[in-house]
């Protein structure tokens, strides 16, 4: 699923995406780390892959999207 980054804290590795639809949706440092990323900028396209639906909704990875 693709995303917008929203906000990203630096020291704690988590922040949100913003989905498509324009729902915010955070995420924590292990789906941050999963993607390998060292730096994310407000903006970017992101891949995200996610578990759950709906209120349990929680991000299990970030990547940059790439083509």
């Amino acid at each position: 699923m693709q995303a917008t980054a929203y906000t990203y804290d630096a020291d704690t590795h988590s922040g949100s995406v913003l989905l498509d639809d324009g729902t915010p949706v955070p995420f924590d440092a292990p789906a941050f780390d999963a993607g390998g990323l060292r730096l994310l900028r407000p903006g970017q396209r992101v891949r995200i892959e996610t578990e759950g639906e709906g209120e349990s909704l929680r991000i299990t990875l970030v990547t940059l999207q790439t083509l």
